[in-house]
């Protein structure tokens, strides 16, 4: 039941925490961010990647790793990086952001498929939907949109992950599906972790703080 639930909770705490920090983007959100995607990154090589390369031809595995990359690349022309906490939404803009939304969705559906085989990776999805659910809700509350737009925004969001999950999980789809499947959202969560990893802090500066994140989260993943 977790790997249906964890996902939900995360939302819930990332809304909780936009309004505790004043809708602001605070220091422990972006470490946190750090935090998340060294924790994803980490489990995705641990995790997905050896079960990809045994079950698949390894140029084949290549290829949907590549076109997973790809495709989160194109998500991220419409979403503008919000998938990684680059939320860039108009104040005075009143026109709901259809494509950001949509985005959003087909990325969180997807990364809920390779939480059916592997119940470890609910975790590293979890951690990493807090901060994007916080720096999401905190521009959603600054923005024009209508109250019932941004809460029903952020309902089908949390409620995209799980639906990924129970659609690889009661769905007939043969095995060799479900493995190409996990390779591409093996490249959706390289693209991403490695965006955040790798983005500079502050005045492009690398802080103690922040590699210390990025340290427990590998950490963290390889214990689990």
């Amino acid at each position: 039941m977790n790997k249906y639930l964890l996902p939900i909770y995360a939302i819930i705490i990332g809304v909780i925490i936009a309004f505790l920090t004043k809708r602001q983007k605070s220091i422990y959100t972006k470490l946190l961010l750090s935090f998340s995607g060294a924790f994803l990154l980490a489990l995705t090589l641990f995790d997905l990647l050896p079960e990809v390369y045994e079950h698949l031809d390894a140029k084949q595995s290549g290829f949907f790793i590549m076109c997973g990359i790809l495709l989160q690349i194109i998500l991220e022309f419409f979403s503008k990086g919000a998938e990684h906490g680059h939320v860039h939404i108009h104040k005075e803009d009143t026109k709901f952001p259809w494509i950001l939304f949509i985005s959003l969705c087909i990325h969180s559906f997807l990364e809920g498929f390779p939480i059916h085989q592997h119940n470890d990776m609910v975790y590293g999805v979890f951690i990493h939907k807090i901060p994007i659910a916080a720096l999401l809700t905190s521009f959603l509350l600054q923005s024009k949109y209508m109250k019932e737009q941004a809460i029903s925004f952020i309902l089908v969001f949390a409620a995209m992950t799980p639906l990924g999950t129970l659609v690889s999980n009661l769905s007939s789809i043969d095995p060799h599906i479900l493995i190409s499947i996990n390779a591409l959202v093996i490249g959706i969560f390289l693209h991403i972790a490695t965006t955040i990893l790798f983005e500079t802090g502050e005045g492009h500066k690398f802080n103690l703080s922040k590699l210390v994140a990025i340290c427990l989260g590998i950490l963290i993943a390889y214990f689990i």
